[in-house]
């Protein structure tokens, strides 16, 4: 079958076409026609089987008749991420090259006045994440009462996130007869009960089966040990770096994932302290940020992504190479999207994961799930674990308690006496009479009396050749001004006592 053969309309087919696409999967083959005749359709297929173009192909040729109203879209496409909002926003762009549609992304770590500024001049096809999508209905800029079709992407995932109540309220915001598009890869009873709701009698479309792992992807997991429990994170480490040197040239490109945030720095940052070409990604950091990674990654210009698990599902970079989980994931489902994000389209992948004793009971789930043991790989000798090399998470170092400290002195005074016991011992100054000290230093005597307040404190220094307590003030120095003879005044008084008689008397 080809995509002729779909009834698409003639300008989406030229633009798949001009995408390099000849034939549709499996899922597009049977998802397409029924979403065309404008019926419900419940999806069913592992990661990378090309559901993303299953249900925007018929979307984009069903909405290329129609105008859209300001605050109110024609479509609503609903995404558990950003990232994967992002992506599904791209192969809109790609796939309505000839159509006049307009599209806005409602997602998280963006300025609303950007988004509320597209929304007024009205959209055709609407991306959001639910939480940003309900964060502009409440505000009053957007009105949902005009959706004609409406998806939901990686519905097991929204509600892994917890997001399903909010899926529900969204539902209820929308017109009845609106054409309801449900994807999902595994199928639990909660996404099993909200179909049942809010779809009127879909058609099911199951590719595969349930939470299963795409042929072309060759398994292999390898057990880690060693001495000490607190040297297991870096025995991790430096298998995780043999295991891509081994690899050699065949790697192209690798994505690494962990079960938490932190260990992604730690592992992003042991990785290119040995030389290696990598980048990070998880939910923490800025939206801008992410974008540029996954683009540079994209683009090759990364060989090396280390990811939480927000880069396991949905992300379409076809050509990964390998993948490793240095963490067993704790979700048996979590396995299956890691693993997907190679061997995609047909392509061939390596996925391999490291694990550890502890993780026995997650590796068991995984293995029920896919109904196969996962090969284990031979290892001619276990890693060596490197001690000064290693990123390793920094630890308090506890204090030595001061009672050790005089328990380690008193010991050595022990010791010593022990070992020279007619040994001397020299006193100490602390040690002499007081009398004796404060003569040998020139300090007080015992007819020396105490300075009177507001007097200086005599000072070691203050005594002349002899030891005795030099003289205070001038000393024997005699300044000059006080060696001038005084006036005698009596005589020029008596004078003075005449000329007023004289005065008088005339």
């Amino acid at each position: 079958m080809t995509f002729d053969e779909l009834n698409l309309d003639a300008r989406v087919l030229e633009a798949v076409k001009g995408a390099g696409y000849t034939e549709p999967t499996p899922i597009q083959a049977q998802g397409i026609p029924p979403a065309l005749e404008g019926r419900d359709v419940l999806g069913i297929a592992q990661t990378g089987t090309g559901k993303t173009a299953s249900f925007s192909l018929p979307m984009i040729s069903r909405l290329a008749k129609g105008r859209a109203r300001a605050r109110m879209p024609r479509s609503l496409v609903l995404c558990p991420t950003r990232e994967l909002a992002a992506q599904v926003a791209e192969n809109f762009e790609t796939y309505s090259k000839g159509l006049k549609l307009s599209m806005a992304l409602l997602i998280g770590g963006v300025s609303f006045n950007e988004q509320d500024k597209k929304i007024d001049r009205g959209v055709d096809v609407l991306i959001a994440t639910p939480g940003r999508l309900l964060d502009h209905f409440e505000r009053g800029k957007l009105m949902l009462s005009n959706i004609e079709i409406m998806v939901v992407d990686e519905a097991d995932r929204m509600l892994d996130m917890g997001f399903i109540p909010d899926i529900e309220k969204i539902f209820g915001l929308t017109p009845f007869t609106r054409q309801t598009l449900f994807f999902s890869a595994t199928m639990p009873p909660e996404i099993q009960r909200i179909t049942d709701t809010f779809l009127q009698n879909p058609v099911k479309v199951e590719v595969a089966r349930e939470s299963t792992v795409a042929s072309t992807v060759t398994q292999a997991l390898r057990l880690i040990t060693a001495e000490r429990k607190d040297k297991l994170p870096n025995a991790k480490r430096e298998a995780l770096r043999d295991m891509i040197r081994e690899e050699g040239d065949s790697l192209k490109n690798a994505i690494i994932f962990c079960n938490r945030k932190r260990d992604v720095t730690i592992v992003h940052k042991s990785l290119e302290k040995h030389g290696f070409d990598v980048a990070s990604l998880h939910g923490d950091l800025d939206q801008r940020i992410r974008m540029q990674v996954l683009s540079a990654f994209r683009d090759g210009k990364i060989r090396l992504l280390v990811a939480s698990d927000v880069a396991a599902r949905g992300l379409d970079i076809p050509d990964v190479s390998h993948v490793y989980n240095f963490d067993i994931p704790t979700h048996a489902e979590d396995y299956v999207h890691r693993i997907g994000r190679t061997g995609r389209a047909g392509r061939s992948g390596k996925a391999f994961s490291l694990t550890t004793k502890g993780e026995e009971k997650y590796l068991k789930g995984i293995e029920d799930m896919l109904g196969i043991p996962i090969p284990l790989m031979e290892v001619a000798e276990a890693p060596k674990v490197e001690a000064a090399a290693e990123v390793e998470e920094e630890k308090p170092q506890r204090k030595a308690r001061s009672i050790r400290g005089r328990g380690r002195k008193k010991d050595e005074d022990q010791t010593a006496k022990e070992v020279a016991p007619e040994a001397v011992v020299e006193t100490k100054p602390a040690e002499q009479p007081k009398q004796a000290r404060e003569e040998a230093q020139g300090g007080r005597q015992k007819n020396d009396r105490r300075p009177a307040r507001g007097e200086r404190k005599p000072r070691n220094n203050d005594r002349n050749e002899h030891g005795d307590r030099a003289v205070r003030g001038l000393g024997d120095h005699m300044p000059a001004f006080m060696l001038i003879p005084l006036p005698d005044l009596s005589r020029k008084k008596s004078s003075g006592d005449d000329d007023d008689n004289v005065a008088d008397a005339a």
